[in-house]
């Protein structure tokens, strides 16, 4: 019997009557329907059509009805059937290795369930069904299950994924369920990031970065220490952040072990090299003991002992001396006196008279032969460097101890001698013994140093590494080189090979933050002073194959350093060091800084200028956006808060800026409400309102100031535009509560002068404005700052806080900012594989006749401003693909790359990134 809906004959004068036959049963074979389901569908509703359409006997017998047995108006019926609805949707599944897997739908009413994979039905021998009814509702329950293997998903080519839904009918219709996806599931085997171990002093912030390995479901880390499982929730000293560092917050001695980051998901579990982390403690200092009787050298002495702590795994020894002696009698010995006494009240007699001439006749005679002596010698020794090129090697070491001004001789000139140590320079210079034996492990704490001269102080702990003969020399910098917090180590110094010498002024601080180093080679790398914006990238094969250079990169204080701007032209980046300079590079690196620029106007309101520091110390325009010609040796893409420079010399770079006429342009700036953490003790309370730079690096230069000052931000910091009008920046304080807090500022507001603030050579600049309250029992403040550019824009900090309480910490991180690493080596630095990236350049190097080349590829990208610069290039598409790399380092999903090249029609490309890789 066909399941098709019943219509009436036309000559029924009524509208069609409607069966309840299920949407699209007729495209489902036949032999599917049960036949309860068509005979109850179908016999009620045929004999109601029968009947109201006229199909009745009409022949005479009619008239034999009586008046009651007329046909009632309404006959009783079974009530509708419902939609179906789901009981049971199919969820997202995994497919592990080749297990396939099963999805499942249940569905009540339900005459008939069918799946559905990416937009096509599945074959009704794939389905499994069972039935039942509700004993409840005595609605019939269909429940259906399908199996999907791996060969199936990897059939489908392209960026979706594959998925399936349940379509279910009953007579009232039909109703679709949610869509499950079915995706391969697989865990890469190498970790993006690992941990890197470190010696950290007791109590010190540690962060150890881990990035797990690719993979589908995204893998879920754990952190071992010493192989057991961390539970921040059973010890608040650890932290694991939504990135999955680990961040010990104080570390304690206990704290010393091996860590290790474990990644898993349903596929696999990896384990990372494990990261080994000593907590050191250095030495301190007891208190002094009590001096020592005064003795016979009418001198006592006193001692301590390095116990307050004692240095602990590897800490540094105290320093300064253990015992220290000072005279007794305080410049006058008591036996001097005595006998000065007695020789006062007695006479010297004759016998004792000459005795006492005769010693100091002989004391004279032997200074004469002593002073003779030293003269012999002294020829002796001038004789031997005039007259031959013959080193004893005692005199030569003895040479290196002396702390005076001595040269060694020179050997490469035999027509010119050296001139003879300046031997009165270095006499004068000694204090005490030359030699001095160290303390060995094994020597009594007690023991007096022979000398407290520095002759013997350890060097600095700086390692030379000298790849080979060709390469320049690498530097590695200890986290304590043993200088002062305001020295800086120069690099022009340290770390130089032969010609290839730095000889540029640069200068490297010792200010955590500021800079990164790594160790790079062929492969390439990335590296990221994080929480600035700063970054370098250094694409594979820009290093030549078996040579390895230390690369650094440094933000230069501002106060450490001149500043590109001049005239009109304001600072707009941190000044920013790469290198070494001197190095030669295959192809371009990227240089990445952020900038202030206000650039969202419809016109073009700045002239900018990359400029570059030379090895005198004077600044040279590299280039102007926009008036680039191919003797440019740069190129600047310009991006909101960014910039990003591909270079091909290493070296000092700063972006500076200048109003374009007729429009004034605006710089992006910061303002920063900081107050005093501590509970205010006094009547006295400051505020501190800073005016920095819209860029990573100027916050967090401030938050590391008020950080050491003993401030805390009192909110996130508002933006202001500041315009090139000349106009000064205005702060002022309003509606104090005068009957308990005055303000100690005569004025009415301060000033920060225009140029101060548009040359950005002074910084960080800021007010202050002192408060006085009437009473120590006063604890709420309640008052408005505003700050505003005079005839300008301008902002209102609304204040209410009490400052007996201890203020939390306030410091988010700045915009833009990403928890990338300080360094990456080799291909994990890249978001694109290098055999993608290859197939990528073979595709679209070579000029195509429809323009579908590396130039499409540009315009797609917005790398478009001047292409000639990439027509040099040996690979105009690696040069492109090492600019996406650079602008997408936070956030490099493949998706504006695959959109890209769908929208130039490459399929092929786009078939390789969806399945080139191992998994």
């Amino acid at each position: 019997m066909n399941s098709r809906a019943f219509k009436p004959a036309s000559s029924c004068g009524q509208r069609p009557c409607r069966t309840g036959a299920p949407l699209g049963a007729e495209a489902q074979p036949k032999k599917m329907r049960p036949l309860r389901m068509q005979r109850d569908q179908i016999a009620g509703p045929l004999v109601l059509l029968l009947l109201v359409c006229g199909f009745v006997a009409s022949d005479t017998e009619s008239s034999d009805y009586s008046e009651a047995e007329v046909l009632p108006d309404s006959f009783p019926s079974a009530p509708a059937e419902p939609l179906p609805e789901f009981l049971l949707e199919p969820e997202d599944a995994f497919i592990v290795k080749n297990r396939p897997v099963q999805l499942r739908c249940r569905a009540s009413p339900a005459t008939q369930i069918y799946f559905k994979c990416n937009g096509e039905w599945v074959n009704q021998n794939d389905h499994v069904t069972r039935e039942s009814l509700d004993q409840l509702t005595g609605l019939v329950v269909r429940e259906v299950d399908i199996s999907v293997s791996r060969t199936q998903v990897e059939e489908l080519f392209g960026l979706e994924d594959y998925w399936c839904q349940c379509v279910a009918w009953s007579s009232a219709g039909t109703t679709k369920s949610n869509r499950a996806y079915v995706r391969i599931a697989y865990l890469r085997k190498n970790f993006e990031q690992e941990p890197l171990g470190r010696e950290v002093r007791l109590e010190q912030e540690v962060l150890l970065q881990c990035r797990p390995p690719e993979g589908m479901p995204a893998a879920e880390v754990d952190w071992l220490k010493n192989e057991d499982i961390i539970d921040p929730s059973q010890d608040s000293n650890f932290l694991i952040t939504i990135d999955h560092d680990l961040i010990i917050k104080q570390a304690r001695l206990s704290d010393t072990a091996n860590y290790t980051c474990v990644a898993r998901n349903v596929v696999a579990r990896r384990r990372s090299s494990t990261a080994t982390l000593i907590v050191y403690v250095d030495g301190g200092w007891t208190e002094w003991a009590k001096w020592s009787a005064c003795g016979t050298e009418c001198t006592h002495w006193r001692s301590r002992e390095c116990q307050a702590p004692p240095p602990i795994n590897g800490g540094k020894h105290c320093s300064g001396s253990m015992m220290e002696s000072k005279n007794c009698t305080e410049g006058l010995c008591a036996r001097n006196k005595k006998v000065s006494i007695e020789h006062a009240s007695h006479p010297l007699s004759p016998g004792m008279g000459v005795a006492v001439y005769t010693g100091l006749v002989v004391a004279l005679l032997l200074t004469v032969v002593m002073a003779l002596g030293v003269g012999v010698l002294a020829y002796r020794r001038r004789c031997r460097h005039l007259h031959g090129d013959i080193t004893d090697s005692s005199s030569a070491l003895t040479a290196a101890f002396h702390p005076g001004n001595y040269k060694a001789p020179r050997q490469d000139n035999p027509l010119h001698p050296s001139a003879p140590p300046d031997l009165t320079a270095t006499a004068g210079a000694f204090r005490g013994p030359l030699f001095s034996l160290p303390q060995g492990i094994n020597d009594s704490p007690h023991k007096i140093p022979m000398t407290t001269s520095p002759l013997l102080d350890p060097l600095p702990s700086l390692k030379i590494k000298v790849y080979n003969s060709s390469t320049l020399s690498s530097l590695e910098l200890p986290a304590d080189m043993g200088v002062g917090d305001g020295e800086i180590l120069s690099l022009k110094s340290v770390g130089t090979v032969g010609r290839e010498r730095e000889f540029h002024s640069h200068t490297l601080s010792r200010e955590p933050g500021l800079s990164t180093s790594a160790t790079l080679g062929h492969l390439g790398g990335r590296l990221t002073i994080p929480n600035t914006g700063v970054s370098l990238l250094v694409p594979p094969g820009t290093i030549p194959q078996g040579k390895f250079y230390e690369m650094y990169l440094i933000i230069n204080k501002w106060d450490k350093t001149t500043l590109p701007s001049e005239g009109s032209q304001t600072v707009l980046s941190p000044v920013v060091s790469c290198g070494p300079s001197s190095m030669l590079l295959n192809r371009p690196v990227v240089l990445t800084l952020p900038h202030c620029a206000q650039l969202d106007t419809p016109t073009p309101d700045w002239t900018l200028t990359l400029k570059t520091q030379t090895h005198q110390g004077a600044w040279e325009e590299v280039l102007t956006v926009g008036e680039e010609t191919l003797s440019s040796p740069c190129y600047l893409q310009l991006e909101e808060e960014c910039c990003h420079v591909l270079m091909e010399q290493l070296g000092t770079y700063g972006l500076v800026g200048q109003s374009c006429p007729p429009r004034p342009a605006c710089k992006r700036l910061q303002l920063a409400l900081f107050a005093p953490r501590a509970p205010c003790l006094s009547l006295d309370y400051s505020l501190r309102i800073y005016c920095i730079h819209d860029t990573p690096h100027a916050l967090k230069e401030v938050l590391d100031l008020e950080r050491s000052l003993g401030g805390v931000l009192l909110e996130d910091p508002k933006p202001l535009f500041f315009k090139d009008s000349y106009h000064n920046l205005r702060l002022s304080i309003h509606d104090i509560p005068h009957n308990h807090w005055r303000s100690k500022l005569l004025a009415k507001y301060q000033e920060i002068p225009f140029y101060h603030i548009w040359s950005g050579s002074q910084r960080p600049l800021h007010c202050t404005f002192s408060l006085e309250r009437a009473s120590l029992a006063v604890s709420q403040l309640a008052c408005k700052i505003c700050v505003r550019q005079v005839e300008g824009e301008g902002q209102i900090f609304q204040l209410h806080t009490d400052i007996q309480e201890t203020l939390p910490p306030h410091s988010p991180l700045p915009s833009g900012s990403t928890c990338l690493p300080s360094s990456q080596v080799g291909p994990y630095a890249f978001r694109l594989p290098d055999s993608i990236r290859q197939k990528i350049c073979a595709s679209l190097d070579a000029p195509s006749a429809r323009g579908c080349d590396w130039r499409l590829l540009a315009r797609s990208l917005g790398f478009d401003r001047y292409l000639n610069y990439f027509a040099t290039k040996p690979s105009p598409t690696g040069v492109l693909l090492d600019l996406w790399e650079a602008c997408h380092q936070g956030d490099a999903d493949l998706v504006s790359l695959a959109t890209a090249l769908e929208e130039m029609g490459k399929s092929e490309v786009l078939v390789v990134m969806t399945t080139d890789g191992d998994c």
